[in-house]
């Protein structure tokens, strides 16, 4: 579908979703968006929803200014995916224990490595620049600087709510890799300083919805901000990237005799701000829960714990400001799904997939998210799509 503009606002909303769809609070957020002078334009993804502060599924386009509460608080957070030599004949017909090898490997939920993953013991890992980002931290916000040690034992680490770290098929039977998540705490607790900081200032006073706060151009809380982004956006990367790089190690010792290989990793965030020109105009570009498809750029639109995802190229379309949605999307709240759905309710909807089944990860069941297929119908002029996949091993936190 091509998108469809919502009136009533003071720049353009272009949402590629049917409106009726979409929760009125959520309407009522994207309207709110626009009350702020320096927004230049909002585009809308097909997974929209009510979010704290923007919606979830929001493209924001400012110019000398930036909001941090519509970044979210998970900076960077994001997906990161990889295609094996492997196939599903190099399976076995029990993968209960893969799943359990990349839960000892990989630490999910609140849990942490013992001690910092050395990114040069992770085979084949990537070791450039991290001694230069961890210098980096001296400079982000001295609130924080008290959670360095746990930051880097958090490395490398999966969180849980929606993050997860999968084993898919491809319609070739080719297996893959994926995962997903982002900045961990150190990332929460930099967005949560920096939003109390936006809503102290004197121009941010008499807002329609305080978590709209921004911070400037030109000013010492534009600046602070600015370097505790770009460096929790880079903690996120670096931790998709060294929790790939285990991933790999142990399906390299599950799999010795079949000697895997791996293509190159895909990689996006989805929760994170980058500097763009459109018509001519130098914007800062807030996608939440949207990733960037510029022409040719691949991107990963994940479905939930049952349905599938999708590996994607963009198409290059600067009315969606080179977005494409990040998810299906939910389609209810974490609290209405555990009211509505059972462990039973899940356990029929994951048939075939090797995962959590329990009352614990009721609020990811896939009945909770809009139809993946949907959404990636809705943007056929954002993205072309260049790998469906379907999970067979799904860890969750």
């Amino acid at each position: 579908m091509s998108h469809v503009e919502i009136p009533g606002a003071r720049v353009p909303i272009r949402m590629w979703a049917d409106p009726g769809t979409v929760e009125d609070a959520a309407l009522q957020q994207l309207r709110n968006v626009t009350t702020l002078p320096w927004v230049q334009g909002l585009a809308v993804m097909p997974d929209v929803h009510y979010g704290k502060g923007a919606t979830v599924g929001s493209v924001i386009a400012m110019k000398d200014a930036v909001c941090p509460a519509a970044v979210g608080v998970d900076i960077g957070c994001g997906m990161s995916a990889v295609r094996t030599s492997l196939t599903a004949n190099d399976l076995p017909g029990d993968l209960s224990r893969l799943r359990s090898r990349i839960e000892a490997a990989i630490p999910v939920g609140f849990h942490l490595h013992d001690e910092p993953v050395d990114p040069r013991r992770v085979h084949s890992m990537p070791t450039a620049g991290w001694d230069t980002f961890w210098s980096r931290f001296d400079g982000v916000a001295e609130a924080v600087h008290f959670r360095r040690e746990r930051a880097a034992k958090q490395l490398g680490t999966l969180g849980g709510g929606n993050h997860f770290v999968e084993v898919c098929l491809d319609t070739e039977e080719r297996v893959w890799l994926m995962l997903h998540s982002g900045s961990r705490n150190i990332g929460k607790e930099l967005a949560e300083h920096h939003i109390g900081e936006a809503r102290k200032l004197p121009h941010n006073q008499g807002l329609v919805d305080r978590d709209l706060a921004v911070f400037v151009k030109d000013t010492p809380q534009m600046a602070a901000y600015r370097h505790d982004l770009f460096w929790a956006q880079e903690y996120a990367q670096r931790n998709r990237a060294l929790m790939m790089g285990l991933l790999q190690d142990v399906v390299r010792k599950e799999f010795k005799k079949a000697k895997p290989l791996f293509d190159e990793t895909i990689s996006c965030h989805h929760n994170y701000v980058a500097e763009e020109s459109y018509e001519g105009m130098d914007l800062l570009v807030t996608r939440k829960g949207a990733i960037r498809a510029g022409s040719g750029d691949l991107g990963i639109i994940p479905g939930s714990m049952g349905t599938g995802s999708y590996i994607v190229r963009g198409l290059g379309s600067a009315a969606s400001f080179n977005s494409a949605s990040h998810g299906a999307g939910r389609r209810m709240s974490r609290n209405a799904a555990r009211k509505r759905f059972s462990a039973r309710d899940l356990a029929d909807q994951t048939q075939g997939v090797e995962c959590r089944k329990d009352a614990g990860v009721v609020d990811e069941i896939p009945g909770a998210y809009k139809p993946i297929e949907q959404v990636i119908d809705q943007q056929r002029d954002l993205v072309e799509v260049v790998a469906k996949l379907r999970q067979i091993v799904c860890v969750k936190g």
